[in-house]
């Protein structure tokens, strides 16, 4: 009877005009093959975020979708934001 437990990356999604990046991981407890449990964690990134710690998968797919465009935008968008309070 083996029990292990290992963390998958379930989902992950772009959203938004600013391509924010949802990311969905899966806690997965398994024994003999046959899955006992599975939850569930999501956080997201916006284009300005540190991303060196996050999974390869993830992290090719901010690359992709946070072009230089992109992330001026979001910086122009967070400008704004600030001048408004």
């Amino acid at each position: 009877m083996a029990i292990t437990k290992e963390t998958q990356i379930g989902k992950i999604e772009v959203v938004g005009k600013y391509k924010s990046v949802q990311v969905r991981t899966d806690t997965v407890v398994m024994e003999d093959n046959e899955e006992l449990s599975r939850k569930y964690h999501r956080h997201s990134l916006a284009p300005d975020a540190d991303i060196s710690a996050e999974h390869s998968e993830v992290q090719a797919v901010c690359n992709a979708v946070w072009t230089d465009e992109v992330k001026a935008n979001y910086e122009t968008f967070k400008a704004e934001q600030q001048e408004n309070m």
